[in-house]
C-alpha cells in the first residue's frame, strides 16, 4: 500500500485538485455563464502563495508551517474574490460567446502581466516553495476536505434560495427578472464565488507542485477545465467533480498507453502530446450526444425511483 501511495499520490492529489477546479467553472455556469476565467484565479492564487512564502513567510523549519499555508488560502481567497467581483460586473454584461472570449482575455491578460513581472520571476516564475508535508499523498488532508466542504456547500446551494435563483437565471434569464430576481447581482455572486474556489485551489497548487510560473494559467487549461464540466455534467455538482477526476487523470493514462511495446511511433507521439485534439473532440461529441453531460439531475431522480419501487412491500 506504502508503495501504491508512494507511486500514484501526486496523481491522486492532481485529482482532487482537479475536481475542485471544475467546480470554480461550474459556480458560473449554474447562472448560464460560460466564463473561462477560472485559470487565471487558480495563476493569481498561486502567485500568491509562492510569493508569500518565499519571499514573506520564510521558515527555518524542514516543513512549512501549515497555519501560514492555511492563511495564505485566505489571502488568496480575498484577492481572488475582490479581483473577481471587479471583473465580474463589467464582463458579465456579455453573454454566451463574448463572455468566453473576454474571459479568455483576461486569462492572458494575467499570464502577459505576470511574464513581465520582477515580482513573479518573469517566464522563469518561482522556484524553491517551501513544502508543507513530507510526501505528495499528505497534501489529501488538506484538498480532500476542501473539496467535501465545497461539494456540501454546494448541495445545499442547490437547494436554497440563492441556488433556485442561480438556475432560474441559467433556465431563462428574462423569466427570472420578471419574478423580481436580480440577474446581475447573482450572476457576479456566481462568478465571484468561482473565483475565490479558484484563487484557493490555486494557493494549495505551489505548494504542491513546488513551482509557479505563467505556464499554470493559460487557454489550455481552460479546454481542459471546460471539457471536465461539459462531459461530466453542467446541471449538478457531482458532474464536473467526476469530470474534473477522470480528465486529470486521462493524460496520464494516455501516456501510460503510449509506452506500450510495439505502438507505432505516430500514434505514441498522438496520445503523449495530442491531448487538447483529444479534449477538443470530446467536447464536440459531448455536446452532441450529451448535452447535459454524462451526470445529469434526472439520472439521481429515476435512481430514487427506482430504489422506491425496489423496497416497496408486496400486498
Amino acid at each position: 500500500m506504502a508503495d501504491f501511495f508512494n507511486t500514484y499520490g501526486p496523481l491522486i492529489v492532481s485529482m482532487v485538485l482537479g475536481a475542485l477546479l471544475g467546480l470554480s467553472l461550474y459556480l458560473p455556469l449554474m447562472t448560464g455563464q460560460l466564463s473561462l476565467a477560472s485559470p487565471g484565479f487558480y495563476a493569481l492564487g498561486g502567485y500568491i502563495a509562492a510569493i508569500l512564502s518565499t519571499q514573506v513567510f520564510p521558515s527555518s523549519d524542514s516543513l512549512f508551517p501549515i497555519h501560514l499555508l492555511l492563511l495564505e488560502m485566505l489571502i488568496a481567497a480575498f484577492v481572488s474574490g475582490l479581483l473577481g467581483l471587479l471583473v465580474g460586473i463589467p464582463a458579465l454584461r456579455l453573454r454566451g460567446i463574448y463572455l468566453a472570449i473576454a474571459t479568455i482575455a483576461f486569462v492572458e491578460i494575467l499570464r502577459v502581466i505576470s511574464l513581465n513581472l520582477e515580482i513573479t520571476g518573469g517566464a522563469v516564475g518561482i522556484f524553491a516553495i517551501p513544502q508543507p508535508f513530507a510526501t505528495p499523498i499528505e497534501y489529501l488532508w488538506v484538498a480532500l476536505p476542501l473539496l467535501l466542504i465545497t461539494m456540501v456547500i454546494l448541495y445545499r446551494l442547490e437547494r436554497i434560495r440563492v441556488g433556485r435563483a442561480f438556475i432560474a437565471i441559467r433556465e431563462d434569464e428574462l423569466a427570472a427578472g420578471a419574478m423580481g430576481i436580480n440577474p446581475t447581482y447573482y450572476k457576479v455572486l456566481a462568478f465571484t464565488l468561482g473565483a475565490i474556489l479558484a484563487g484557493i485551489v490555486g494557493a494549495v497548487s505551489a505548494h504542491f507542485l513546488n513551482t509557479w510560473n505563467a505556464r499554470q494559467g493559460t487557454f489550455d487549461a481552460s479546454i481542459v477545465y471546460l471539457t471536465s464540466v461539459l462531459i461530466g455534467g453542467s446541471r449538478t455538482f457531482v458532474g464536473p467533480v467526476l469530470g474534473g477526476m477522470v480528465f486529470t487523470a486521462l493524460p496520464e493514462i494516455l501516456r501510460a498507453i503510449a509506452d506500450t511495446p510495439n505502438l507505432p511511433l505516430w500514434l505514441a507521439q498522438f496520445l503523449r502530446d495530442g491531448r487538447l485534439i483529444f479534449f477538443g473532440l470530446l467536447i464536440i461529441l459531448g455536446t452532441i450526444f450529451f448535452p447535459q453531460g454524462l451526470v445529469t439531475p434526472d439520472l439521481f431522480k429515476r435512481r430514487q425511483h427506482s430504489l422506491k419501487h425496489e423496497i416497496k412491500p408486496d400486498p
